[in-house]
């Protein structure tokens, strides 16, 4: 493939992340049940650590971005997106139907004070915390550590397992909502399969 098209492919991502965001955004003012927590000591001990925020944020969108180079054909770049779409469209359902928040104590345990707590906070801001199940951090990771597996082997599975810690220790997710995205990663990852 050439360069040029590794390029468009790159720029077509980016716009594509932003106007899926739009989507996620709407369920977030959309539910059509009450919004639910989650009781759990596992996740009460679990202690809160700040500086994860910035795996949450800036190991995530570059992972997803790597594709584009690996990518043989545009062929394959369509089916990857639809594989994305599909994955945006099952988060979504859960969204919408299954609301799930975070605790307000956790959020509450960020002082703001330094830097990481600062950048977590403005994440927060988009972020609402009525959409933790299942993580859609994890989800996305999970299918793009399976698409990148051919090309970079089993160490690409260290994406997911950082992002998941990063949703845990940034009080973002509870623990049943990571093996819950997975799954749903993996099955947007058949989808690509049966596709591809």
């Amino acid at each position: 493939m050439m360069f040029i098209d590794r390029v468009i492919h790159l720029v077509l991502s980016g716009i594509i992340i932003v106007g899926v965001y739009q989507f996620y955004f709407f369920t977030q003012r959309n539910m059509v049940r009450p919004v639910k927590t989650f009781n759990s000591s596992i996740d009460e001990k679990i202690p809160f650590w700040p500086w994860w925020s910035w795996i949450y944020s800036f190991l995530y969108y570059p992972a997803i971005l790597y594709l584009n180079w690996i990518i043989q054909d545009s062929r394959q770049f369509i089916i990857i997106v639809f594989s994305y779409v599909i994955l945006l469209f099952m988060q979504m359902f859960f969204f919408v139907v299954y609301p799930v928040a975070a605790p307000a104590h956790w959020r509450q345990m960020n002082t703001g004070k330094k830097a990481s707590e600062k950048f977590l906070q403005f994440v927060q801001k988009f972020d609402d915390s009525s959409n933790c199940f299942p993580s859609m951090h994890v989800s996305v990771a999970t299918l793009t550590a399976l698409l990148a597996y051919a090309s970079l082997g089993p160490w690409v599975f260290m994406f997911p397992l950082l992002i998941a810690l990063s949703c845990m220790f940034t009080k973002q997710h509870y623990v049943i909502d990571l093996p819950a995205g997975a799954v749903l990663g993996w099955i947007a990852f058949q989808c690509y399969e049966f596709l591809i």
